[in-house]
């Protein structure tokens, strides 16, 4: 990174491709958003991961879905990345001296979207639609797409017994020792509209450092959606660097299921998917046996602490995808 990167918008793209992301959790929100800042928005569309939606105090809860749309609209919480900034808790206390179930922590601003979304679903809304009318009043002018209006929920097997997925990452802490996933309802799931359809005008696919275990895998699990991306020029960026994730228990995973953690073992998992693969400086050491799979590389800073550094990274990874070869 140069002295006056973390200051400094990178240039304008000269060309403006047509780019889908794959996204789920903070390190695919982040980069969603640094491509939102480089691309125009009509050039943009990011499909999230719903397999971690879940029904909770009777309303439909979407954690990818929103974290994603609140990082686009500013709204982010800037210390961890997901929920809202300058939330208040007001409810979940009142909840809390009631006896009701806290573990799934919903700020009062948070709430409210809860609220409107799961009125709008029982109404007959599908989730794709509600989806599009939350990014319009938040002033999103990028296409969010949830992967399926279908429900198909992550379960997690762990030494302790299934979970699912939102059991094992908030109540349990993803302390239980994972053993496998499953993507339940998945084969009889469609894609949500106009997901397809993207894809086949793509220039690029994106696949942010999101979990390739539970953020990525269920977006491809998705029936249509793997043959459609494996058509395109893709280019992944690894969420393990040095070994290590720097939010979530990826790491963790590739670890009990007897895979050692590295931005190698990211590549091996996309491999069949891959034109390129975007891995940190620190594993630069590891290119050569990345690139033995077929795939080119590229090594630059892929940490995001600030939006500049989203913008700058997203700028990166488009412009060494547009260098490629689909049949590199």
């Amino acid at each position: 990174m140069t002295a006056n990167s973390a200051t400094q918008a990178p240039t304008p793209l000269p060309v403006a491709p047509r780019v889908v992301a794959l996204a789920g959790g903070v390190g695919g929100a982040r980069l969603a958003d640094g491509l939102a800042q480089v691309l125009p928005p009509e050039n943009l569309t990011i499909i999230v991961n719903t397999g971690d939606d879940f029904e909770h105090l009777g309303l439909y809860i979407c954690p990818d879905v929103d974290t994603v749309c609140y990082t686009l609209a500013g709204l982010s919480n800037p210390a961890t990345g997901w929920g809202r900034a300058d939330e208040t808790w007001q409810a979940l206390e009142s909840l809390g001296a009631l006896g009701g179930p806290t573990w799934f922590r919903l700020g009062d601003r948070d709430l409210g979207l809860h609220l409107e979304r799961t009125r709008r679903l029982r109404m007959g809304q599908s989730l794709s639609l509600v989806t599009q009318h939350f990014c319009r009043a938040m002033g999103i002018g990028a296409a969010v797409l949830p992967m399926s209006d279908d429900a198909t929920p992550t379960w997690v097997y762990t030494i302790e017994g299934d979970l699912p997925f939102q059991e094992y990452f908030v109540r349990h802490q993803c302390q239980p020792k994972v053993t496998g996933f499953r993507f339940e309802g998945a084969e009889r799931a469609r894609p949500s509209p106009g997901v397809l359809e993207a894809l086949d005008r793509a220039d690029l696919v994106v696949i942010c450092p999101s979990n390739p275990w539970v953020s990525i895998d269920p977006i491809l699990a998705i029936p249509g959606i793997r043959p459609a991306v494996q058509a395109r020029r893709v280019v992944a960026v690894s969420p393990i660097i040095g070994g290590q994730t720097v939010k979530g228990p990826a790491g963790k995973m590739f670890l009990e299921l007897g895979i050692t953690p590295s931005a190698l073992a990211v590549a091996e998992h996309y491999a069949e998917l891959l034109t390129g693969f975007v891995l940190d400086r620190v594993d630069e050491n590891l290119a050569e046996q990345i690139q033995a799979l077929k795939v080119q590389t590229l090594a630059t800073d892929t940490i995001m602490k600030t939006p500049l550094d989203r913008a700058r990274l997203a700028k990166e990874v488009v412009e060494f995808g547009l260098r490629l070869s689909h049949s590199s």
